[in-house]
């Protein structure tokens, strides 16, 4: 399933690369699904990191269009995904109180010194972001490999927000699926191969040793 999931996402960084949309039309909606039938194969289970990857499909589709309201849309779905992903890590285990405070502190951070210059954007953006930092801080209490995941997509959403902003980094769309793309590889996989939680999830089964986020 991996060899499937490394052809989709070289199409979508080539499209992103060489800005192709149509490129990117055929490749982005697939790479949250080929996540999803990954996780069932090992888990064997819909659970509430798929139903995330499912948000994160939507949101995916929404941001390929362009304008304000497909922005908000993309906004929205991933919402959903950040509030699956964190009631589900919540769930295993409680997030350490260090990450709960240096992501709090990240967000408070981030929000006033971007704060001036989002606008309209400026109470979605709060709201989305109080929820992203939430749930890189539950990804800590999961696994490392979920902790980097977490980290991963605040970082790539963070530049979205800089360019909402005004602020474009060099190689921005590229930077953001690359951190994006590994976001969802890193959360899926390390979940995946966390097994059953401390509140009596049943496991799955466990991950084959040669299966080891525009």
């Amino acid at each position: 399933m991996m060899w499937l999931f490394g052809v989709v996402v070289a199409v979508e960084l080539l499209g992103v690369t060489l800005d192709v949309p149509l490129l990117q039309w055929l490749a982005k909606p697939l790479l949250a699904p080929v996540l999803i039938a990954y996780l069932w194969t090992v888990r064997r289970r819909f659970d509430g990191v798929a139903v995330g990857l499912v948000f994160a499909t939507a949101g995916d589709v929404a941001l390929l269009m362009s304008g304000q309201t497909a922005f908000l849309a993309g906004m929205a779905f991933f919402l959903g995904a950040q509030i699956s992903f964190l009631v589900t890590f919540v769930r295993r285990r409680r997030p350490p109180l260090p990450a709960l405070l240096g992501y709090a502190v990240l967000w408070a951070l981030a929000n006033a010194l971007l704060w001036s210059s989002l606008g309209p954007l400026r109470l979605p953006i709060l709201g989305y972001s109080l929820a992203l930092c939430a749930m890189a801080a539950a990804a800590v209490g999961v696994s490392r490999r979920t902790a980097i995941g977490g980290a991963l997509f605040l970082f790539s959403d963070l530049v979205i927000g800089l360019g909402a902003a005004g602020t474009t980094l060099p190689g921005h769309h590229l930077l953001v699926m690359t951190t994006y793309i590994a976001a969802l590889l890193l959360i899926t996989t390390g979940w995946a191969a966390a097994g059953p939680g401390a509140t009596g999830e049943p496991a799955g089964r466990p991950p084959s040793p040669t299966t080891a986020r525009a």
